[in-house]
């Protein structure tokens, strides 16, 4: 048997098995062991490779950065455990709801900072699936706008910093995950916005999608109280955060400890600091960080069989020789990871496809700064993608009957577009992404 034909039959295996439901960890692991008892009996594959194993997992367990990603996640999960989330929310829409499509602006508003402190797409659109969703059913909102709206803010965890998604690519590319935060600024920034944007033209040509809340709801008193309350300390602690970073002052990690210890303190201040608030945000990081890990193990064992076998060598030389040079790998790449998007979720992604796109992008002297926020933008897309878009499912779980889920693959579609659109801005403009990082090189100077 060809060892290049091997190769390529492991990773299709693998896609075919992460298709079928079963755990990802254990479904590349099992993979990597098959094709290696394969491998074996053919004579293509030397045992002696996985001696290398062991030294793999130790690094995997001595990596400073991968120590951010349980931060972030606990930062995300006290906000919303604690009910902060809601509570910010509820202010944001009394805020903008005297506008048409106002709750659906405060939607987007709060969904872009609850995904900068979650980071993870499942628990962002779930949160906000049960908490705004009957909101805006409830105050005559169009199911497809609503649907829509909530499933593309909360997605914007893949873009947005901190993310996890951005620490993950960063590790895997070898790059700093600071650099990676302060590049995908500007591109999330402009993502939030042009959804905002598309709500407000929306509303304003059509006041039935989206009406102005009615006036005993804006005029509740107490506003000014909630917002130095409620609204705020949340935003205050995100800017700490990025700012450490940005100015140099921390590392992400340091300043994820940082968020840690804010987001306790805003639970204190909000006398939600509980036994159980606790126990169930330190339950909800565990989960993921131990999700993440053994997921990254498996990876570990799937790429040492599939470079044993030549599949990096398969993959290097397709790309090299796609007609276009640069530009056709840069094209089939992050079509393959748009498509893949719809069938696994972005930490097998990351975990199995980066690596092989990475050397490629070396080869082509790519800034990979602005690659990494180029796939976090690309992933963020895929999981809207409908039919098998993720995002679409985390919704469908939560929201109630009257929202079908033609409504939700109708409400994604405009907001697709809208991120396409800010795909090709980042591929055409690339100081999009360098403009911050480079402004804080000069300022560390």
């Amino acid at each position: 048997m060809n060892v290049e034909w091997l190769s390529i039959a492991m990773f299709i295996v693998a896609l075919i098995v992460l298709a079928l439901g079963y755990p990802v960890a254990f479904s590349l692991g099992g993979v990597a062991l098959i094709f290696t008892l394969i491998g074996i009996i053919f004579g293509v594959f030397d045992p002696i490779l996985w001696s290398a194993m062991p030294q793999q997992i130790f690094g995997i367990m001595n990596n400073f950065t991968l120590l951010a990603i349980p931060y972030f996640i606990f930062l995300g999960s006290m906000l919303e455990k604690t009910g902060i989330a809601e509570n910010l929310l509820e202010t944001m829409g009394i805020l903008f709801g005297r506008m048409r499509g106002g709750l659906a602006i405060a939607v987007i508003i709060v969904g872009g900072l609850l995904a900068a402190t979650t980071g993870v797409v499942a628990a962002t659109v779930i949160a906000m699936g049960l908490i705004s969703l009957p909101t805006m059913v409830r105050y005559s909102y169009n199911p497809r706008l609503a649907a829509g709206v909530i499933v593309a803010s909360g997605t914007l965890g893949q873009i947005i910093p901190p993310s996890v998604v951005l620490v993950v690519l960063g590790d895997q590319l070898g790059i700093s995950v600071g650099n990676l935060f302060i590049g995908s600024v500007i591109p999330g920034l402009l993502m939030t916005t042009a959804f905002i944007i598309h709500v407000a033209i929306a509303s304003w040509l059509r006041p039935d999608l989206a009406p102005a809340l009615p006036t005993e709801v804006i005029t509740a008193p107490g506003l000014k109280q909630r917002i130095i309350k409620v609204l705020i300390p949340p935003i205050l602690l995100i800017l700490l955060i990025l700012g450490s970073i940005f100015f140099g002052i921390a590392t992400p990690t340091e300043a994820g400890a940082v968020g840690c210890v804010g987001a306790i303190i805003l639970a204190a201040f909000n006398r939600q600091l509980t036994r159980d608030n606790l126990y169930r945000a330190c339950d909800a990081t565990l989960r993921t960080t131990s999700m993440v890990i053994f997921i990254l193990i498996g990876s570990r064992a799937f790429s040492l069989v599939f470079r044993g076998l030549g599949g990096d060598n398969v993959v290097k030389d397709m790309f090299l020789n796609l007609p276009g040079g640069q530009i056709g790998f840069l094209l089939i790449s992050m079509l393959i990871v748009f498509l893949l998007g719809f069938f696994i979720d972005f930490f097998e992604i990351v975990f199995i496809v980066v690596p092989l796109l990475l050397p490629i992008a070396q080869s082509y002297n790519m800034d990979l700064v602005w690659f990494g926020v180029l796939l976090g933008a690309n992933l963020q897309t895929s999981f809207l993608t409908p039919p098998f878009g993720f995002a679409l499912f985390y919704l469908r779980g939560v929201a109630p009957a009257s929202i079908s889920t033609e409504d939700i693959y109708h409400g994604v579609i405009p907001f697709i577009t809208l991120q396409l659109i800010v795909l090709g801005l980042i591929v055409v403009f690339p100081s999009l992404v360098n403009f911050l990082p480079d402004l804080a090189q000069n300022i560390g100077r």
